[in-house]
């Protein structure tokens, strides 16, 4: 049903940029609806004078501050790249989502404060029947946001609101802690409200400071995942007139701004013209299925070369005797004014404790007594996407 109803919203506004529309109704829907808890909750803790349900209200009131940031943050993602700003404006989400958890901090620390002063003063709580229905119907509220975000969280990748998502369901879980409370000094008496109140500035706590490294991550720059490094590789597996690829390198200007750059392996005999019309299709390609803007750099191999074929079958040979599952790439021999030089890069795994300076030596002293007299200039590479 809220897919059915995202597509109909969409439908309405004949705009190219659905990804910021919806980010923005999002934002727009959790306000409205971070507001409206608030007000339910506010006004069950008031009439029990639950210091629980007070911090569950303020709960609510930071995740409309949170709402009114993500509205922010979306409208300033959508400004379109200046001289100021070449790769555009979508990092401000992280941005938001950093001062956002800053506010959660604070909240969660003067709840803390007033959940122990409750523990050491306790006080009997006026838990009526309206005060349960308010707490019920919060829960279920949660819930329908959360499963809204969840939904608009997979049609755009947005991380800020895949946080969302998340944090309406831990919303449902703390509700049903204070509830719980609610219910056992009903029953039972037992005057648990503060201590439940502690439980929740904990949580409160733990999910600001979680934003917190998320958001810092995401501003100092993360590497691809797994998934998105395996789905570049597959994609350039598929071009079978290139030898090989390395050396990938991903930057992120926001959720859907991405820059990369390659090192591709062409045939040295290709003419210019050739190797531009592949590579140009290359990066036509990463842009149009992978969203990513991509650079690359090409490295002539001489594969037709008998002497240079029969050097590099002898490195190889080398560097697996040593039998620490070391890589080699972007192999060349250069020749200058009689001197031979042996060039090429090492992926070095992140197991091996010798150092490049080691490797270094031994690679050398192999050289010299297998293959003969050789300048060797080897790149280690130790933080290595492709691996």
């Amino acid at each position: 049903m809220i897919e059915r109803w995202l597509e109909r919203y969409l439908n309405k506004q004949h705009t190219k940029n659905q990804r910021n529309q919806l980010g923005l109704f999002s934002g727009k829907v959790g306000l409205f609806s971070n507001l409206v808890l608030f007000l339910i909750k506010m006004s069950a803790g008031l009439i029990s004078g639950s210091v629980s349900i007070i911090g569950d209200a303020i709960n609510s009131l930071a995740d409309c501050a949170s709402s009114i940031l993500t509205l922010f943050g979306f409208h300033i993602a959508a400004k379109p790249a200046d001289k100021q700003h070449p790769y555009g404006h979508e990092r401000s989400e992280y941005i938001t989502g950093l001062v956002v958890s800053l506010g959660i901090l604070f909240v969660g620390f003067q709840f803390l404060l007033n959940s122990i002063q409750r523990i050491m003063d306790p006080t009997a709580l006026n838990t009526t029947t309206l005060v349960f229905v308010l707490l019920v119907i919060s829960i279920i509220i949660k819930v329908i946001q959360g499963y809204f975000y969840r939904k608009v969280g997979e049609k755009i990748h947005s991380n800020a609101i895949d946080a969302a998502a998340q944090d309406s369901f831990n919303d449902v879980y703390t509700t049903l802690v204070v509830l719980g409370a609610s219910v056992v000094e009903t029953i039972f008496g037992w005057r648990i409200d503060g201590y439940a109140g502690v439980f929740i500035a904990l949580y409160i706590l733990y999910n600001g400071i979680s934003i917190i490294r998320e958001s810092i991550d995401d501003l100092l720059g993360k590497g691809p995942t797994e998934k998105q490094i395996n789905e570049i590789k597959h994609f350039l597996d598929y071009y079978t007139s290139i030898i090989g690829y390395h050396d990938l390198l991903m930057h992120h200007y926001g959720p859907n701004k991405t820059f990369a750059t390659i090192h591709i392996e062409i045939d040295d005999s290709w003419s210019l013209t050739e190797a531009h019309r592949v590579i140009d299709a290359i990066e036509k390609d990463f842009k149009e299925y992978l969203g990513v803007e991509l650079v690359c750099h090409l490295d002539p191999i001489a594969i037709k070369s008998e002497e240079q074929t029969t050097i590099y079958q002898q490195v190889k040979r080398i560097l697996q005797s040593y039998e620490l599952n070391l890589k080699f790439h972007d192999f060349r021999v250069e020749e200058d004014e009689g001197l031979s030089t042996i060039q090429f890069d090492i992926v070095v795994p992140d197991n091996i404790e010798k150092t490049n300076q080691e490797l270094l030596e031994a690679i050398k002293k192999d050289i010299a007594e297998n293959i003969g007299t050789f300048e060797v200039e080897i790149e280690f590479d130790r933080i290595y996407l492709l691996k």
